[in-house]
């Protein structure tokens, strides 16, 4: 979720594409900063869903607005796989003991994972689910994750790659297109707005994508290594065409 336009806020849903968050679908509404009620992250999990072939497998990774047990429910039975933060004053269940998640966090020390399967979730006994606390080595505190996968590792190897959406926001932002400048107060201006500026990124990607394919890099950055994304790398090539007065590629290439 981030904060769009004047007064409003943005769930969005991506898939991690080469390293990048991709946009599939959104939701608009006013509201300051916070989290959205689970029954706007179920409506747009359903839509998503209705979106995906049939067979694909799918893993949810989420922050901790995401653990909530209906949406779990909805994932589980959509047969996705899901990987969530949850909270640490969260109340479970585990071998006929009730505690609080936090209680994890004062058994553990950086560099350490506990893992808890057959767990019962919150006080309503959502499961069974498998409770994860890991700290890692150099973080102030441990981080809680709940999913529905069988493997620790897996979970936590899946959940790292949540943080690509941040290049998302930051390039959606002070990085790019500066979204947040918006003075637009309107939830439908403001997804009509998201529609252009997500097409934009893509296709922005696609320019990175297709710069390095075809060895423009060296004209537009350095010739030994590139340390910028690939959607730095679109924008200084469209800057490049532009000025040049050159062709624009506008394809866009889709991999089945």
């Amino acid at each position: 979720m981030s904060g769009v336009g004047r007064g409003c806020c943005a769930l969005m849903m991506h898939v991690i594409y080469k390293g990048r968050a991709l946009p599939l679908a959104w939701r608009v509404r006013q509201c300051p900063k916070g989290h959205f009620p689970e029954d706007l992250h179920i409506a747009l999990v359903e839509l998503v869903s209705t979106l995906i072939p049939e067979g694909t497998q799918v893993v949810f990774l989420g922050d901790g607005e995401f653990d909530g047990i209906k949406l779990q429910e909805t994932m589980h039975e959509a047969g996705w796989w899901y990987a969530c933060r949850t909270s640490k004053g969260n109340t479970v269940t585990w071998e006929d003991e009730t505690f609080d998640v936090a209680e994890l966090g004062a058994c553990i020390k950086p560099g350490r994972l506990i893992e808890l399967k057959e767990v019962e979730f919150t006080r309503d006994a959502y499961g069974p689910v498998m409770l994860l606390c890991c700290w890692a080595k150099g973080h102030a505190e441990p981080l809680y994750l709940v999913s529905n996968m069988s493997s620790a590792e897996e979970a936590i190897d899946y959940y790292t790659k949540r943080f690509r959406i941040e290049t998302f926001f930051s390039d959606q932002k002070s990085r790019g297109f500066n979204i947040q400048k918006s003075h637009l107060t309107d939830p439908q201006r403001l997804s009509r707005l998201l529609i252009a500026s997500c097409l934009a990124y893509i296709w922005l990607v696609y320019l990175g994508s297709l710069c390095q394919k075809e060895g423009w890099q060296s004209i537009i950055h350095r010739r030994k290594r590139c340390d910028v994304s690939l959607f730095q790398l679109g924008l200084r090539l469209l800057e490049h065409f532009l000025n040049e007065e050159l062709p624009i590629p506008v394809q866009f290439h889709v991999i089945i």
